[in-house]
């Protein structure tokens, strides 16, 4: 007998409630492009994103419960899982995407159109979530109690929270109206400087920073006290020992890529010209490292996947809780995006090639799948995913004479589907085991993911272009710390112009912080990255230890956590909105800026009342 199958979900599977409604439909919706566009701003910022989730279904039962006076769990849940696919896709978007954007600014290609990145997004947001359905017996049904899926079930639990929805909805919407005024008032009217930094004179080549945003002491938070440090340390390590030595050793020489004398660059142009390699080379070792310490993992999921494929278990099911998308749309779908890569030019492959791309999807998606439901979303090595891809499909296309820039445009773009796959497969199977837990109907969760999907990778164009537009990729307001890596690799394979001898101390710095046991691609996330950018992560990584270390319950310790996740939750969505909003006036030319500026030393303290908020909140008791 099945171990799961005494298992009884919420709402039962006779009982037939609202759930697939215009209104929660309509919601997920708009939640979808809100936060894809706010992610793919924090992402391109801080090379991560957060999970949607949660805050989707919080403000979800604020609107649902509270306003319109409905209730109704399984709408509450439909809306996460729709609103929850857009900052997936923007996740495996701004991985690979902005290197397109980079090569069109140096001349080497024209500007990718709206319809190329809207194609690769669908395709690879269809993919992922094709190749996750016949999984669902097998990881979230079969394997319940015995995989985690730490956000399905932290979103379920919310849910089931009830009629606590509206002063959770009450807690993101504070941290959103706060991140959005504070954002506003910094990087728009310019009232007070969002960054404040000292370059040491006597230490040439180093410079002391922090960016005092509400959307990093967000990030901070949510990854931890741990992450934070990692990164942290990172930073340390670029900003006040390898430049300095570049410095010290460089003089005035003017060293490749750099284009002028050493002793006449800022930390600034340091950072631009050579730590970025480093850097880059630090952050694709890691993504192979994890490759690597989960290939046995990857092996045995892949032949679960193999025979989980061989039959859809839920098609012909009578019972609501059991229903699947048929295996023969599933394979149609499949089929017909193999065949659209095959004839469609941005994508320049042969048909043995098109097959190879949705192999390797199914591959990353089952791998995807189950990682997710061992470690989380957030420890998802997606990014190390899209390399291997992005090494193997570049080498594919060189061996077949398909070089120069159409060969790179081929590597990205195919690179592109396989990293949206593994980010959409992973945020729909945490999606699915929070229906199983709610009583969710299957089919229904998955058509609303696609509609997410479609939705979102319709949006996704704009929103890169807007930010193009208006700061630029790989400069320091938009590092977009994967893309420019994965464009590194992509013309190091095929042109072998780049600076190997960086690249491969930022490969062997991180396998020694492999053997020391630390996790790598935080700390080489922090390399490649502003100090100040991790200054500020640190920051909010802060307060949470600080609240975790205060005496209490395990309970109430839980119950502070959750507050500050949601708040910050809330700090991230609303600083994101205003930075579009910023990137639209800025792209329009309209300048919006005072005069007036307050000095650096009050930015630091406008920054740590800030701080001291989201301690406050963490610590308020619910009523």
């Amino acid at each position: 007998m099945n171990k799961n199958s005494e298992f009884k979900p919420y709402i039962p599977a006779d009982k037939i409630v609202p759930e697939f409604t215009i209104t929660s439909v309509l919601i997920g919706l708009i939640l979808a492009v809100v936060f894809g566009a706010a992610n793919a701003y924090l992402g391109l910022i801080v090379g991560m994103t957060v999970s949607a989730s949660i805050p989707a279904a919080v403000i979800s039962m604020g609107i649902i419960r509270v306003i319109l006076r409905r209730d109704s769990i399984l709408e509450n849940n439909m809306v996460q899982t729709i609103g929850s696919a857009g900052e997936s896709l923007a996740a495996g978007a701004i991985f690979t995407l902005p290197a397109l954007f980079l090569w069109a600014e140096e001349g080497k290609i024209a500007f990718p159109s709206i319809l190329m990145i809207f194609l690769i997004a669908l395709f690879g947001g269809v993919l992922g979530v094709c190749f996750m359905v016949p999984l669902r017996q097998a990881l979230i049904v079969e394997e319940h109690g015995t995989l985690p899926f730490p956000e399905g079930t932290a979103c379920a639990e919310v849910l089931l929270a009830g009629e606590e929805g509206g002063s959770k909805a009450g807690t993101v919407f504070k941290g959103l109206g706060l991140a959005a005024v504070y954002k506003f008032v910094a990087d728009g009217l310019k009232l007070f400087p969002s960054e404040i930094g000292y370059a040491f004179k006597s230490y040439a080549g180093s410079q002391i920073g922090i960016q005092v945003l509400p959307s990093l002491a967000g990030v901070g938070f949510i990854c931890g006290p741990k992450i934070s440090s990692y990164m942290f340390a990172g930073g340390t390590l670029s900003w006040f020992v390898l430049m300095p030595l570049i410095a010290l050793f460089g003089g005035d020489a003017v060293i490749f890529p750099g284009t002028k004398p050493i002793s006449a660059m800022t930390p600034s142009v340091l950072w631009t010209s050579y730590i970025k390699y480093i850097g880059a080379g630090a952050v694709a070792a890691g993504g192979v490292i994890s490759l690597i310490k989960t290939f046995p993992l990857i092996v045995r999921t892949f032949k679960q996947a193999m025979a989980s494929m061989s039959k859809n278990h839920g098609e012909h099911s009578t019972l609501r809780t059991e229903k699947d998308l048929p295996m023969s749309l599933l394979l149609g779908t499949i089929l017909i995006i193999a065949v659209a890569i095959w004839l469609i030019p941005t994508f320049p492959v042969n048909p043995v090639g098109a097959l190879i791309v949705v192999i390797f999807g199914f591959f990353f998606a089952s791998v995807s799948s189950r990682m997710v439901g061992l470690i989380g979303s957030s420890n998802n090595p997606v990014s190390g995913m899209a390399i291997a891809t992005l090494i193997i499909a570049t080498l594919v296309l060189k061996a077949t004479g398909t070089t120069g820039t159409t060969g790179m445009v081929g590597a990205v773009a195919i690179g592109g589907v396989i990293c949206i796959v593994a980010a959409i497969a992973g945020d729909t199977s945490q999606d699915l085991k929070s229906g199983y837990i709610v009583g969710a109907t299957p089919i229904k969760q998955q058509i609303g993911e696609l509609l997410g999907v479609v939705v979102s990778a319709l949006s996704v164009g704009f929103v890169l272009y807007l930010l193009n537009a208006a700061w630029g990729y790989g400069t320091e307001d938009l590092p977009a710390a994967q893309a420019t890596m994965m464009k590194m690799l992509v013309e190091g394979i095929m042109n072998a112009e780049l600076p190997w001898g960086l690249i491969l101390t930022g490969v062997f710095i991180a396998i020694v912080v492999e053997i020391l046991k630390v996790p790598v691609m935080p700390f080489a996330v922090g390399m490649y990255l502003p100090f100040s950018l991790s200054a500020g992560i640190m920051a909010g990584g802060a307060v949470r230890f600080i609240v975790e270390r205060i005496k209490g319950s395990d309970k109430e310790k839980k119950e502070r956590t959750d507050r500050g996740t949601l708040f910050t939750s809330g700090l991230i969505a609303g600083e994101g909105i205003v930075g579009i909003l910023l990137a639209v006036l800025t792209v329009l030319e309209v300048d919006i800026a005072r005069d007036f500026s307050l000095p650096q030393i009050l930015s630091l303290v406008i920054f740590l009342g800030l701080l001291f908020i989201l301690f406050r909140q963490c610590m308020k008791k619910d009523k």
